[in-house]
């Protein structure tokens, strides 16, 4: 364990943190405020960090995505690893978003890098990632199938957009209109942060700025550390299945899970890597399994390396749970919601108190595009549905939230509908959808769409169709979804179809898993559901 920094003073260490921690939610906010397409200035698909010199993560925005954290952790490395320091200037920014060659997690998560030089040496790094909804209409067998790979190279040199790098990627895009300005929004992000870098710097000198997030480090490795004594020693072991459009039959997933003093050991056993987009590479893996260490041992901890210092991860390499190139890995985020509903399942039995039942376990997504009549120009609209949250053993789970990896906003009809030749004709809760129990499980969304021109292609993807979100202690499983056209389901069980006008696409996201007997619970919680309108019905309810 390092601890090479406590002569600093402990006080100043909190100051730098808060300041770190403003400057990242800064940086994200900039993001979303400064951008063009729905995707991120309305449901705020990114986030940011910064990082010490070598790479490693000081802080994140904790608004944005924490499957982002998989998008950004490889990336300075790669990037000092393909550029000597003495090629990197004051006001370049880097470009990447591939995940075998860039440290990414897919390819529409773009990633802009830009280093902080303090007294002519590189400092720190301001990086921000955002989902680029553009890759429409894709295969998934393999990752050149995906769209364009971007290896960690500068895309602006000296503070100077490089115009041809700019036009290769362009040409590559669907909606090349919002790519620009989207990408000037990350310029202008990281701009921010790395001003407000420097304005830290000059407050507190470069060195003490250096010793203190080398020291916050450390404080999240102990505060991990003491966070693991409390959880009892032993193996525990956990199993899921994954169900997929496409998949001939569901894929086993595995784990095992040693807890031993105050240290994690994970290691995953899942089937070779498949040709489709759910495979996961060890960045989403990492992230993922980061996250959900956090949420059951104490997460007030800052989200840094020092939280990872503790927690060892192994998964066989060329497995879906540890892809190789040339795999795809468009929807891995699924993936991931069933990587963390393995680590709660695991910890259930050692700390009860501290996990959910299964949430939705799903990143529901749709991609409708095609010709829009209104402007003659291509669109592209992708967005992820929330489901339910599962139940806690004193709480009912959330209804309709995005849980876990994703953090995603909903995008608002209206916007919606202004931008898109779309019509939102339902978004409800599902009823019935949250598993029975003492505490019932969270309920999953409707959104049904209605194609207003032809020519639509969407593509529809999610898990939890063939399984269903379990519940713990005796609570049952929350429902399942699906997706259907014009009520019926066969047409787009493959996963994607082409839309003619007035053609209505249903897309229901899976409900979650409920805790404890459902006989436990008091008549009196009962009623007040029955008074705020929750919809739930209980064995007790059932003539």
């Amino acid at each position: 364990m390092t601890n090479t920094h406590s002569a600093i003073d402990p006080i100043r260490v909190e100051v730098i943190s808060s300041a770190l921690r403003s400057l990242v939610q800064e940086v994200g906010s900039t993001l979303v405020r400064a951008a063009f397409s729905t995707n991120i200035k309305e449901r705020r698909d990114g986030t940011a960090a910064v990082f010490d010199k070598d790479g490693l993560i000081v802080a994140q925005d904790e608004l944005g995505s924490t499957l982002h954290l998989g998008t950004l952790i490889g990336i300075i490395a790669e990037i000092r690893r393909r550029y000597p320091e003495d090629r990197i200037e004051d006001g370049d920014v880097f470009i990447g978003n591939d995940p075998y060659r860039g440290g990414g997690s897919h390819l529409p998560d773009i990633v802009l890098a830009t280093p902080i030089f303090v007294d002519g040496k590189i400092h720190a790094w301001v990086a921000n990632a955002a989902h680029h909804a553009d890759y429409a209409d894709r295969g998934h067998k393999h990752i050149f199938q995906e769209g364009l790979r971007i290896a960690p190279v500068k895309f602006a040199q000296r503070g100077v957009v490089q115009e041809d790098l700019l036009e290769l990627i362009l040409v590559n895009c669907q909606v090349p209109s919002e790519r620009v300005p989207d990408l000037h929004a990350q310029m202008a992000a990281n701009a921010l942060g790395r001003v407000r870098y420097l304005e830290l710097a000059e407050r507190f000198g470069a060195d003490t700025l250096s010793a203190a997030t080398a020291a916050l480090m450390d404080y999240t490795e102990r505060r991990m550390r003491a966070a693991i004594r409390e959880l009892p020693d032993g193996t525990y072991h956990s199993e899921d299945v994954f169900d997929f459009p496409g998949l001939a039959q569901p894929l086993d997933l595995n784990l095992t899970l040693t807890i031993d003093g105050d240290e994690l050991f994970f290691e995953f056993d899942g089937p070779d890597q498949v040709p489709m987009g759910i495979n996961v590479v060890w960045t989403a893996l990492y992230a993922t399994v980061y996250y959900s260490v956090l949420t059951v041992t104490d997460p007030d901890i800052i989200p840094n390396a020092g939280l990872h210092r503790p927690v060892h991860i192994k998964a066989r390499e060329g497995s879906v749970l540890n892809a190789v190139e040339p795999a795809a890995v468009f929807q891995r985020s699924h993936t991931c919601q069933r990587i963390v509903d393995l680590v709660h399942r695991a910890i259930a039995d050692a700390a009860p108190h501290r996990v959910t039942a299964a949430s939705n376990g799903a990143n529901t997504g749709a991609m409708f595009s095609g010709l829009n009549p209104r402007t003659g120009r291509y669109f592209v609209y992708m967005e992820s549905f929330g489901g339910g949250s599962g139940a806690r053993y004193n709480k009912d789970g959330l209804d309709g939230i995005q849980v876990h990896i994703t953090n995603t906003s909903n995008l608002p009809v209206e916007a919606l509908e202004s931008e898109y030749p779309l019509l939102i004709e339902r978004y409800e809760l599902v009823d019935d959808s949250g598993g029975a129990g003492e505490f019932r499980g969270g309920m999953g969304i409707l959104r049904r769409v209605r194609a207003l021109t032809a020519d639509v292609h969407v593509q529809w993807d999610t898990t939890r169709v063939t399984s269903r979100p379990w519940g713990l202690f005796g609570g049952q499983e929350g429902a399942a979804g699906h997706c259907d056209i014009n009520g019926l389901e066969d047409p787009i069980a493959a996963g994607e179809a082409d839309l003619d006008v007035d053609d209505v696409v249903s897309i229901y996201t899976s409900g979650a898993g409920g805790y404890g007997e459902p006989a436990a619970r008091r008549e009196e919680d009962v009623e007040r559901d029955r008074r705020e309108g929750r919809f739930t019905t209980w064995p007790s309810d059932q003539s």
